[in-house]
């Protein structure tokens, strides 16, 4: 099935049924607007993620349903790739049962499966999610990302970038392996095509040594050298950290980077203190490590000095008091970890007047505590889609 094929195919196959009116959205690169295939068979316009019908399906990752003048239903569904989001799709039917209901979502996960398979040779997709210029530096950076959100039983992380059509420098990466979460957030020194291809040598680093097998301190020296060798004169600030799911305990090395943000499930705010580390870069520098016990429900937001150093209309800083402000506001608002990396973010680049001289960059991760390890036993929540699906 080539790329170009893949909504008309699903489309199809809806109607088939007696499915009407399919829609199928990707959420563009800034999470503001859910853009629509097209495709013969397919129908639907752009609309924003905040205040629409789909928008609601893909913030809060369940099934919508709108009930039209005619008595039919609009059933709009996340598309979710394992936690991914990738957008949403909708379709229009005389009549649901749950047996519709269960089916439509399955359809919904095969469709993002789908778009997420072919992705990998195509622009396709790519073009449809971008809703502005994007810059080559900003290109560079979105290539060497993971995906934006990941989610187990005991879990959740998500990153957003900013200006996500322009940034340059900021990047992060993370992996779960086993029963320990690694993660890193980098900013490379200055800004476009140069801060880009720096921030791509350190991250490669950082996978290169963390798939080795290196401990964190080791890390930061295989960084620091690397950096030190290709780059003289110039440097990258960065947390790297490991999350250990079974017993909560984090430790982190900080490389000149703002102190991360301990949120607490009450919604109070605390900076994680402990020695700062040189930025990587200068060479022959002494990694410090700090740890710090994470209780369940306990959220951890790394930020890069974008967020907190953009200078106001009046010239003043947005600073960290303001920043914890937000985090405070938006924590009370108790929506998933996505979802608040999102509205965080954009609620920043609010705060700051929708000034963005810097990459303005977030990682939020949440422990909820030791894993059980029963994801295979049968019968459990979440284990497997509910209900049969009748002939």
């Amino acid at each position: 099935m080539p790329p170009r094929l893949v909504g008309p195919l699903v489309a199809q196959e809806i109607e088939a049924v007696g499915g009407r009116n399919v829609s199928i959205w990707l959420q563009d690169y800034d999470q503001r607007t859910l853009q629509p295939l097209s495709g013969r068979g397919l129908v639907g316009q752009s609309a924003p993620i905040d205040g629409s019908w789909p928008g609601r399906a893909f913030t809060t990752d369940t099934r919508i349903e709108q009930e039209l003048p005619d008595g039919s239903r609009r059933l709009y569904l996340p598309m979710l790739d394992g936690s991914a989001r990738i957008g949403v799709l909708a379709l229009t039917l005389s009549a649901v049962d749950d047996n519709d209901r269960r089916l439509a979502q399955r359809l919904a996960g095969l469709t993002a499966d789908l778009i997420v398979t072919k992705s990998d040779y195509t622009s396709t997709f790519d073009r449809v999610r971008t809703a502005a210029p994007m810059s080559l530096s900003a290109h560079l950076q979105w290539q060497t990302l993971p995906p934006l959100n990941m989610t187990t039983p005991d879990l959740a992380l998500a990153g957003i970038l900013e200006p996500a059509y322009d940034v340059g420098g900021d990047s992060f990466d993370y992996a779960l392996d086993d029963h320990v979460l690694h993660l890193a957030v980098f900013d490379a020194m200055g800004h476009g095509l140069e801060a880009a291809t720096m921030a791509t040598i350190v991250v490669a680093t950082y996978r290169h040594g963390r798939r080795s097998g290196a401990s964190l301190p080791d890390l930061y020296v295989h960084m620091d050298d690397v950096l030190a060798s290709t780059y003289p004169g110039r440097f990258t600030t960065g947390q790297v950290g490991r999350l250990d799911t079974e017993t909560g305990v984090l430790s982190w090395v900080n490389a000149g980077h703002p102190r991360a943000l301990l949120i607490r499930p009450t919604g109070e705010v605390s900076e994680l203190g402990g020695a700062i580390s040189r930025p990587l870069g200068f060479g022959d520098a002494t990694p410090l490590v700090q740890t710090a016990q994470l209780t369940p429900g306990d959220r951890v937001l790394f930020f890069t000095d974008g967020v907190v150093e953009e200078r106001l209309a009046d010239g003043g800083q947005f600073g960290e008091e303001r920043l914890q402000e937000l985090v405070e506001r938006t924590s009370r608002e108790q929506v998933s970890v996505s979802e608040t990396v999102r509205l965080l973010s954009h609620s920043l680049m609010e705060g700051r007047g929708g000034r963005t001289s810097d990459d303005a960059s977030l990682v939020l991760v949440e422990w909820g505590g030791p894993p059980r390890d029963d994801e295979l036993a049968r019968g459990i929540i979440g284990g497997q889609p509910p209900g049969d699906i009748e002939g």
